[in-house]
């Protein structure tokens, strides 16, 4: 029996898991501080007690001192910021964040082949630029600076005492050199960190520690398991469907959004935020559109109209897209493929007639209209995939699958578990480190349940023109 931890935006979750089939589940919710316009920050510490949390609901299903090893997956770009006693100097700043603009500009220029080296662009959710805004903003908190690492390495440390990451994680830092996997000095200066202060980078299905005698009378795991060092979420979100190959490729609906394909080679497409990443596993990379902004804009509208994620859903469900309004969903602004840290979320075309029906459509068809901006980003490289598979909590909604497949002219597949994919991945990572897996068992693909076809675009397209129109408008008066 193997388990996956997940440390996501809104809760961590975990599957235990054998060989082939997921044997339990749960999750603890966390919550985001946003000091100032733009920020983004949680507390590493709460990452490690939502993972208790979940751990002893777990119990409850399963017998932990059964787990035979661990992997882990979580958030990407997160700088978690220790000192010389592997404590917390402050609050992570999440991927989410964009304070850090100015010092992505200086990075362009002190690096100018930065996205050849780093797989894309300089933009403020990535690690490297929110050091050299320490630097500059927080001098006292920078000066206590000996550790750099990422959300799940921080429970990676907390579970076995060790400062590890792996290369999936890694590559989304912008300090590892994606083509030779290692550290580039080079990056590491122009955004004032030392080497030494930067983890040792693995494999994923590689073991970099056990679970310490501490952290077990803290989860009630077994002392002594071994855990592997995991990836990020979007490559064991891979691992969890198969997407270890080329021509493999899917869709995450999470707080964010990603549209990932695997390949064998390193791809880079900068011009374009088209990332171009280290796979988790040894001689694999992959390219990916990540969108800051996947199912969270359902939840966030949820919040805002004292409806829950379903409902919102279910009232999308009740009208058709011809007279709803149109839904800019940069809450946050945008990755991929604008590379917009400025754009801001509005609704245009509301009238008095609007109801909470409409809006809630305009939301879901956002989200999709996301993905076929995506799908656009990346030329005819998608070209040869025969379908996406989609995974990520979004994935429940029939309506929005429906959607993607329709905007993005791709079938969408969806198989048992989608809503837990990083989490059951980082546990496959798990039995492979432990030998229970071979690389050949990784590649496998999970069955599919549901399969969503494209439909007619007419009623789709004149919408898709108009919210491409609202963003060059909105852009405009940011």
């Amino acid at each position: 029996m193997f388990l996956g931890i997940d440390i996501g935006t809104s809760a961590v979750k975990l599957v235990c898991a054998d060989t082939n089939r997921i044997l339990a589940t749960s999750s603890a919710g966390i919550d985001i501080s946003s000091p100032q316009p733009g920020w983004s920050e949680q507390h590493p510490d709460i990452w490690w007690q939502a993972t208790c949390d979940a751990l002893s609901l777990l119990a409850g299903q399963i017998t932990l001192s059964e787990v035979k090893a661990i992997g882990l997956s979580g958030q990407m770009h997160g700088a978690v910021l220790l000192g010389r006693d592997k404590r917390p100097i402050r609050p992570a700043i999440l991927w989410n964040d964009s304070r850090a603009a100015i010092e992505c500009d200086e990075l362009c220029i002190a690096q100018p082949q930065i996205g050849q080296i780093a797989g894309v662009l300089p933009l403020p959710g990535f690690t490297a630029p929110k050091i050299a805004w320490l630097k500059q903003h927080e001098p006292a908190n920078y000066a206590q600076l000996a550790h750099i690492l990422l959300p799940k390495d921080y429970i990676g440390l907390c579970l076995h005492g060790e400062l590890a990451t792996d290369t999936s994680d890694a590559a989304g830092t912008m300090w590892l050199d994606q083509a030779s996997r290692t550290w580039h000095i080079g990056v590491a200066e122009a955004t004032g960190v030392a080497l030494d202060w930067l983890p040792q980078v693995f494999d994923g299905h590689s073991v970099v520690g056990t679970v310490t005698s501490q952290a077990a009378e803290a989860t009630g795991l077994k002392p002594g398991v071994p855990v592997v060092a995991g990836g990020g979420d979007a490559a064991t979100g891979a691992v969890s469907l198969g997407a270890t190959e080329p021509e493999r490729g899917f869709i995450s609906l999470g707080t964010s959004g990603q549209l990932f394909v695997a390949d064998r080679r390193y791809k880079p497409n900068p011009e374009r935020y088209v990332h171009a990443f280290a796979h988790t596993l040894p001689d694999r990379w992959y390219q990916m559109a990540a969108m800051l902004n996947g199912a969270r804009p359902i939840s966030w509208i949820g919040g805002q109209l004292g409806l829950s994620a379903a409902e919102v859903v279910a009232l999308a469900e009740t009208v058709s897209g011809d007279r709803v309004p149109v839904f800019l969903p940069y809450l946050t602004g945008e990755r991929s493929p604008l590379g917009d840290p400025h754009i801001r979320a509005c609704f245009f075309g509301l009238e008095d007639s609007t109801t909470r029906a409409d809006i809630c459509r305009s939301v879901l068809e956002a989200i999709a209209f996301c993905f076929a901006d995506a799908v656009q980003s990346f030329g005819d490289t998608i070209d040869s995939l025969p379908e996406l598979a989609a995974i990520g909590g979004g994935s429940q909604s029939d309506l929005l699958l429906g959607l993607i497949a329709t905007v993005t002219g791709k079938p969408i597949v969806r198989s048992d578990g989608a809503d837990t994919g990083p989490a059951y991945g980082a546990a496959r990572l798990a039995a492979y480190g432990d030998g229970a897996l071979d690389r050949v068992d990784l590649a496998h693909q999970r069955t599919t349940t549901d399969r969503f076809e494209p439909a007619d675009m007419a009623s789709l397209s004149e919408r898709l023109m108009r919210f491409r129109a609202l963003y060059a408008a909105v852009r405009a008066v940011k």
